[in-house]
């Protein structure tokens, strides 16, 4: 009994705050349309996060001593840059040594070449024996090896060289710093990790009774805490289920990293999981004052009166109705043209075609 007055106390108040706000004008034209049935498609809300499709921990590829390191954590670094050095006195050293090597077994290639000419040149006038004229030609054989491999260690010594400078592999941001200077350092110990903010992509782990319809649709939408949605691109459906939730992983790339997003900031992905058939009336038809939410319907004279409804999902400027509607029935779209209007009738008795 009092749930039933405090709705016909809300109705009241609703109609009089209507008829008292303006004085009696000329009537606008009413936005008549009709209640009609339209698919909806359910979507169920999960927790995503954030991440960076670039982050990475650069490790050491060379031994040596930590000498320089020109970032810190949250400093920006472009491609190229370089982030650490070792000392490279060992590595110099060997970098000599190895070209000392090539020379020296490039010399002994041009002797061979040399003695494998002089004794190919008589052995045409029957001067040396076929085995003096094999002897050269393997010794030739042998001197061209040796070149090859004092040139392969040449390289490998450069690179050596090389590995004491660790660059950036990509512009972005420092993470994480491993090591200090002074530290000495072995190959594949971590040295810094960074990530960039140009490729985001959200990661939404899906319960399993969604995973199917979820890969058929192809479809989701992800929003942040202040209700903007962003535009999401590629979507990738890891092919197994996690063995302790039993849950699979989606995967989608953002197309519109603005500088405000940053990895590990949590998002809410909706997934359409169901579709059905709803009735819907425009966004703008809906009259809500207080606990009281309803529409102006068109009663068989066409005359605009209040009816009490009860709404659900709100989608593309319009309102699904759960209760207090049927389809087919007429709804004043621009309600606030009633306003000290002398159309305005009184209102339809709560529990008419409400809840």
């Amino acid at each position: 009994m009092g749930i039933r007055l405090f709705v016909r106390a809300s109705f009241a108040m609703a109609i009089v705050w209507l008829t008292a706000a303006a004085a009696a004008q000329e009537p606008e034209k009413l936005d008549v349309v009709e209640v009609r049935p339209a698919p909806l498609q359910e979507m169920v809300h999960l927790d995503g996060v954030i991440e960076a499709v670039k982050q990475s921990t650069v490790s050491a590829q060379t031994s040596g001593t930590v000498v320089e390191l020109p970032f810190d954590v949250d400093d920006s670094v472009t491609a190229g840059d370089l982030i650490a050095r070792l000392d490279d006195t060992e590595q110099r050293s060997r970098l000599n040594q190895a070209q000392a090597g090539l020379e020296e077994a490039r010399s002994g290639l041009q002797d061979a070449r040399q003695q494998y000419q002089r004794i190919a040149a008589i052995r045409e006038r029957g001067l040396v024996s076929q085995q003096e004229f094999d002897t050269a030609r393997n010794n030739l054989n042998a001197a061209q090896a040796r070149v090859e491999r004092a040139q392969a260690a040449v390289e490998e010594a450069r690179e050596q060289l090389d590995y004491t400078r660790v660059v950036a592999p990509y512009g972005g941001i420092v993470t994480e710093r491993h090591v200090e200077i002074g530290e000495s350092v072995s190959p594949g110990q971590p040295l810094m990790s960074g990530l960039s903010l140009e490729q985001l992509r959200v990661v939404v782990d899906l319960p399993q009774q969604y995973a199917d319809i979820a890969r058929s649709e192809k479809q989701a939408t992800v929003t942040l805490s202040d209700g903007r949605v962003l535009d999401t691109g590629e979507m990738t459906f890891y092919p197994y289920a996690d063995p302790q939730t039993h849950t699979f992983r989606l995967r989608m790339r953002l197309t519109e990293p603005n500088g405000t997003l940053f990895p590990g900031m949590l998002v809410k992905v909706g997934v359409p999981v169901a579709t059905r058939e709803a009735l819907w009336i425009p966004e703008s038809a809906l009259v809500q004052r207080s606990e009281l939410r309803a529409v102006f319907a068109l009663n068989e004279q066409g005359q605009p009166r209040l009816r009490q409804i009860r709404v659900g999902v709100h989608q593309d400027n319009r309102l699904e109705v759960l209760a207090g509607l049927s389809e087919g029935e007429r709804v004043v779209a621009n309600p606030s043209v009633l306003v000290g209007s002398k159309r305005l009738a009184l209102p339809d008795s709560p529990n008419q075609g409400g809840e």
